[in-house]
């Protein structure tokens, strides 16, 4: 992302292009590093493109799937489980709280 609607991507043909992102995409999709997105060139600018659509990650999954993306594309899966994704055992990850007298306290 360089700011001001405006972000760098590397295209599949091997250029790297200067992008502008929509207005209709422009505070309500992110966009992040290693995202796959669908640009779309300009005729009369080659170093500059238009983003038209980020692709979720089960889509790019799919593109990947369907050899629409190359073998050496890595996908950015993002964080699956959340801050904490250790598994430990089956252990509950919830507090219990039991009933009180409330004059005891």
């Amino acid at each position: 992302m360089l700011g001001n609607g405006r972000c760098e991507a590397m295209c599949i043909d091997g250029t790297k292009r200067l992008c502008h992102i929509r207005g209709k995409m422009h505070k309500k999709v992110w966009i992040a590093a290693g995202d796959i997105i669908l640009v779309g060139l300009r005729d009369y600018q080659d170093d500059k493109a238009d983003v038209i659509l980020k692709y979720m990650p089960d889509e790019a999954r799919l593109l990947k799937a369907y050899g629409e993306l190359p073998e050496s594309t890595r996908l950015n899966e993002g964080i699956a489980g959340g801050i904490d994704d250790e598994d430990d055992g089956g252990a509950d990850d919830y507090l219990e709280f039991e009933d009180e007298d409330i004059d005891k306290i």
